[in-house]
């Protein structure tokens, strides 16, 4: 017969993991960054042991310090996370027949990604009959800001996400001139994207091929995943009738995870 340890009622085994845990949960629940003063009145924690907690969380990447905003969020680690179990399941399990249909729909390669830090990793690659193979091959890393998928979902990323990821210059891998190779150039290219409503990608990724980005968001608004189409810049389909196509897909996707 198993024996149950006795845990004390309600009382956790390991209070100082339990702390973390409970700010993780918090701020992945809250629209906006947050300050420590905050987090530990609604987490009734002592400021001392909130302030020690986000420290070592921002040491390993699990949270950002905004400090012009004086707030805390959550940082790139803990969307890998949330990357990583998209990756074992629900994600690419349900994204690759919507994938699939879009290659389908459009004649040309398809393709999901996930944000990973600053780069993003792909999950999901349908190619097209008789199209050139392409660098997006299921577990393939690329720079988040030279890639459609990337650019849609770093344009729906708040503002201070973005500034982490690229605080300067030495964050930018540049391959052509018409890549964003500063913070500042990032920005404006990020506006267009929301402006447009989706994302473009012309070369940057592979001479003579294009591509088309749209991200997937789940309930809370939060950019989980990007829908890409890519064709070869001498013939394809429209910029506007991929986008459209592209954009229906990841709006299926998000219901499909919503369900």
């Amino acid at each position: 017969m198993s024996v149950i340890p006795d845990t004390g009622g309600d009382r956790p085994q390991v209070p100082a993991a339990d702390q973390t845990l409970r700010i993780l949960r918090h701020l992945a629940g809250r629209p906006a960054p947050v300050a420590a003063s905050a987090i530990a009145r609604e987490l009734d924690l002592p400021r001392s042991t909130v302030y020690h907690l986000l420290t070592t969380l921002a040491a390993h990447g699990f949270v950002l310090h905004l400090r012009e905003e004086r707030r805390w969020s959550l940082g790139t680690a803990a969307s890998e996370l949330a990357g990583g179990f998209a990756r074992q399941q629900p994600l690419a399990r349900l994204g690759r027949p919507l994938v699939g249909a879009l290659a389908d729909l459009l004649g040309e390669s398809t393709h999901l990604a996930v944000m990973s830090g600053s780069d993003v990793v792909y999950i999901v690659e349908e190619r097209a009959p008789r199209r050139p193979a392409l660098v997006s091959e299921v577990g393939v890393r690329l720079p988040a800001h030279l890639t459609a998928t990337g650019r849609a979902m770093l344009a729906a990323l708040p503002r201070g996400q973005v500034r982490a990821l690229y605080p300067d210059r030495s964050a930018f891998a540049t391959r052509i001139d018409t890549a964003p190779s500063s913070p500042g150039e990032l920005r404006e290219l990020l506006r267009a994207v929301r402006a447009r409503g989706h994302a473009v990608e012309n070369g940057e990724v592979t001479p003579g091929l294009r591509s088309v980005g749209a991200a997937v968001h789940d309930a809370s608004g939060w950019p989980i995943a990007a829908v890409a189409a890519t064709w070869s810049t001498d013939g394809g389909p429209e910029e506007q009738v991929a986008a459209t196509a592209v954009a229906a897909t990841a709006s299926a996707l998000e219901r499909r995870l919503r369900r």
